[in-house]
């Protein structure tokens, strides 16, 4: 985890040394500044975690509470702590009132100073929570499941996590790769730091460079970019290509030389992130359409991982349907309903073209539509039309059946019952003539002699 950064202000250069000794002994990183000047311009260079601050700073352009109402107006949210001397506590009370998050006098014990920068660190972390920057890692159910697919994913995450690489996640919409992005986090030494999300497809052009970069304006702070709030976590680049062709190449150089320039500014702003990116679009193809930088795709690249569908992980469907009945029917403040085994075959026979989140949305919808006294089973005709759409008789098919020969009847029911038990174990074979009761080798000879040996729901490997 990065260090949290303390700035420290004082005009006596022994306290300066004091102060920073003793934080920089519990290992933050502390950086000092003698006067206002020098303090202002290092809020600008790089916001810090929290500011220790002396009411009197003489010698300098402002006194300590001008300095304090600076930083309000630039920063309202940082905490700032007042070193207070002898016979100016009603200062620092005044101080408090103005903003400030506390005072300490001199001189001061350490442990008292070591227990205001933990509150006030602390103050800064809660601030983050609640603007959505810190994960929340219990969505990683999305994850829930043994299949082959998602515990390769899984094992890729944790071989990665730990490192610094870069990780460019890829898969169809809804399948997770938002989840994984924070699972990754958590993971992660950088857990305890911010976690933000650049959302490319919902910036317009225009605003993207501000909101990544920030805004200077003559040398002062405007407002950090998300690239300043993630120093020292993860910087999650969602459906990255959409970025601009202009930020891309901003951003290949954050990469390579991680510091940036605010918008209006001039100096350089260095940051300590972790950059893990996303995109539901075929990058290869983006690049030869010349809509995104190849340097940028191979810097971006470092570890792919690839999200399935939900569609080619049906293993998990049962475990994942039960969670999310299980959360919503709790939510409603009722028992957990069951799921029929028809109910549960029509679900893992259905394609989700909008994988976990269209699984989820469905559960949901269920559970709120659904009278409460029929919740105590959710059977097929309970789900949505495009589920029991995707069971054994639907668009009709009953009616087909009926106009039709009994040989031609008896072989088209038997192909569309195949056509869905296969596909619901993903083409598995050996699962579907398990359940079905055939022997594996007389359900081949089946598939043969209705002409379903080529099927691309059959895994061939089989």
């Amino acid at each position: 985890m990065a260090a949290l950064d303390i700035l420290i202000v004082d005009d006596e250069r022994d306290i300066r040394e004091l102060v920073s000794g003793v934080l920089s002994d519990e290992g933050y990183e502390c950086r000092t500044a003698a006067n206002s000047t020098e303090a202002l311009g290092a809020i600008d260079e790089k916001r810090p975690s929290v500011v220790l601050l002396d009411v009197w700073l003489h010698g300098s352009e402002m006194d300590g509470l001008e300095v304090l109402d600076e930083i309000k107006e630039r920063e309202p949210q940082l905490p700032v702590i007042i070193f207070s001397g002898h016979g100016n506590v009603d200062t620092a009370v005044s101080a408090v009132s103005r903003g400030a998050l506390d005072f300490i006098e001199k001189p001061f014990e350490a442990e008292r100073l070591l227990h205001l920068v933990a509150r006030a660190t602390e103050t800064e972390r809660l601030r983050r929570e609640n603007t959505g920057l810190k994960i929340d890692v219990t969505n990683g159910i999305e994850f829930t499941g043994n299949s082959a697919a998602i515990t390769q994913v899984r094992a890729t995450l944790k071989r990665v996590a730990n490192t610094g690489s870069r990780v460019l996640i890829t898969g169809p919409a809804g399948a997770g790769k938002e989840i994984a992005a924070r699972i990754l986090h958590s993971w992660s030494p950088r857990t305890n730091d911010a976690f933000v999300t650049v959302n490319s497809a919902r910036i317009t052009p225009d605003r993207f460079e501000h909101e990544l970069f920030g805004e200077e304006n003559e040398g002062k702070l405007v407002r950090p970019g998300l690239l300043e709030l993630a120093d020292g976590g993860t910087l999650y680049l969602d459906e990255v290509a959409d970025m601009p062709l202009s930020t891309q190449a901003r951003i290949l150089r954050v990469l390579t030389e991680q510091s940036f320039v605010r918008v209006g500014g001039s100096r350089q702003i260095g940051v300590d992130v972790r950059v893990v990116s996303s995109t539901s679009r075929d990058l290869q193809q983006e690049m030869e359409e010349k809509r995104f930088r190849e340097d940028l795709y191979y810097r971006l690249n470092v570890v792919p991982l690839t999200i399935p569908s939900l569609a080619e992980r049906r293993d998990d469907i049962p475990d994942l349907a039960d969670h999310f009945f299980t959360r919503y029917a709790a939510e409603q403040g009722i028992p957990a309903p069951r799921i029929s085994k028809d109910a549960m075959a029509a679900m893992q026979a259905y394609d989700w073209p909008g994988n976990v989140r269209q699984l989820r949305n469905v559960v949901e919808r269920t559970i709120i539509l659904t009278p409460r006294e029929q919740l105590e089973t959710i059977e097929t005709e309970m789900l949505s039309d495009e589920i029991s759409g995707g069971s054994l008789g639907a668009n009709n098919g009953v009616a087909a059946l009926m106009g039709a020969p009994l040989r031609e009847a008896r072989e088209n029911f038997e192909r569309e019952y195949l056509t869905v038990q296969i596909r619901r174990f993903s083409g598995n074979i050996s699962k579907t003539a398990t359940f079905i009761g055939m022997e594996r080798s007389a359900l081949h000879r089946k598939l043969k002699l209705l002409g379903m040996a080529d099927r691309k729901a059959i895994d061939r490997k089989n």
